[in-house]
């Protein structure tokens, strides 16, 4: 069975090939760009029968140079979104994807993809529907199009499609491998060098009617996102756009104290509350930035009612626990 795995190198990307590893599937073809050379770092532990640069794959692919693949797990990806080059977003984004999907249907090959909690923008409302979808920064739009497109093509549900197509609207995914990702990382990446590095933690401040720490969102562990993966690859008759988030929004304070409390226990120091790691300077709030103003979900809560009703009951970690696994992933030196 063979698969191709995009953005293999990357967060998402090199967690799948670990958790399609972990099932004995080690017929891989990983396409990444490495530009960013250290990146070889995320797959140099993994088991891929091939590597093919970004720039050479998609053109090949569509040739049908591969023979039969069985699925393709779409994570490549321009995922900055700070990113303001909008022609370079579509083009990545968009028309990349735009042509995968055609060879995809082309070859009879399952169409497995990253869409993004980014589509709802400034939605208060976090449900797979067309009103409910308000992009914030082209990132989100680029993802939001190629959802529509996919809609055209196979129907609202995608239920006019042969072949399987899937596509996760992920939420805020945390978990080892992201050290590539700088600025994007998640927040308890940043927290944990922060700590190691100055004992305290930084989070923003007031911001859009929440107080200090307190803006929410749903935060989901990678390893949870790779299940959730796996199982529509064993569930071939389901396609579809679905939320893959917790479904339990939490605010930043959850994360800051999990971080904060897990690496002092690696110093065999006691528990704090958050109160008491704020008065002892642990924690630490911050100005909002300007750039962010505007641009920014201060609150996301996936709706899993389409991941639920497609029969998907796999159990999501909490923050507590999914940063807590992270940290200890941290301190042991992996990243």
């Amino acid at each position: 069975m063979k698969i191709v795995v995009t953005g293999a190198a990357g967060f998402i990307g090199s967690n799948l090939v670990k958790g399609l590893n972990a099932r004995g599937i080690d017929d891989i073809i990983a396409v990444d760009d490495l530009t960013q050379g250290d990146k070889f770092r995320n797959l140099a532990d993994l088991k891929i029968a091939d590597y093919i640069d970004t720039d050479d794959f998609y053109g090949q692919f569509a040739d049908g140079a591969f023979g039969h693949v069985e699925a393709v797990f779409h994570e490549g990806a321009c995922s900055d979104t700070m990113e303001l080059d909008g022609k370079y977003m579509m083009a990545n984004n968009y028309t990349l994807s735009c042509d995968l999907f055609r060879a995809c249907q082309n070859q009879n090959t399952r169409l497995l993809y990253a869409s993004s909690a980014a589509t709802y923008g400034g939605s208060s409302t976090f449900s797979e529907s067309p009103e409910f979808e308000q992009p914030l920064n082209v990132y989100g739009y680029s993802k939001l199009l190629f959802d529509q497109h996919l809609r055209r093509e196979l129907g609202t549900r995608f239920e006019n499609g042969e072949t399987q197509v899937a596509g996760f609207r992920y939420f805020n995914v945390y978990g080892p491998r992201e050290q590539h990702k700088g600025r994007m990382a998640s927040v308890a990446f940043h927290q944990y060098n922060q700590f190691q590095a100055e004992g305290k933690v930084k989070l923003f401040g007031d911001y859009g009617g929440y107080g200090p720490g307190g803006q929410m969102r749903d935060f989901v562990f990678i390893d949870d996102v790779v299940a959730v993966n796996l199982w529509f690859f064993d569930h071939p008759e389901k396609s579809g756009i679905f939320n893959l988030g917790t479904g339990r929004a939490q605010p930043f304070n959850d994360v800051a104290i999990a971080v904060v409390n897990t690496l002092r226990q690696g110093q065999n120091s006691a528990p704090l509350s958050l109160e008491e790691a704020v008065r002892g300077g642990m924690i630490d709030y911050i100005g909002f930035p300007e750039a962010l103003v505007g641009k920014y979900q201060s609150y996301t809560q996936a709706d899993l009612s389409a991941l639920r009703g497609a029969g998907c009951e796999h159990a999501f970690a909490d923050v507590q626990t999914g940063a807590a696994a992270y940290m200890r992933w941290l301190s042991d030196g992996k990243k």
